[in-house]
């Protein structure tokens, strides 16, 4: 068997398709050199408190 594919089995790629291709290379490169984000000082432990839509301090729930 071999590996080589033959030209009449590889199909033409659209137009949007060559865009979101380029899309994600942009994406990647963007990526990869975005710089790291600072770490918070004073911020709450543990996950991030507004996705569950509430605050906790000493103990207490803050509920907006």
């Amino acid at each position: 068997m071999s590996d080589d594919i033959s030209q009449d089995a590889i199909k033409p790629i659209s137009d949007a398709a060559k865009r979101a291709l380029a899309e994600a290379e942009a994406r990647r490169k963007a990526a990869q050199t975005q710089e790291a984000l600072p770490e918070e000082l004073g911020g709450p432990r543990g996950p991030e408190p507004t996705r569950y839509g509430d605050w906790e301090k000493k103990g207490i729930a803050h509920d907006f």
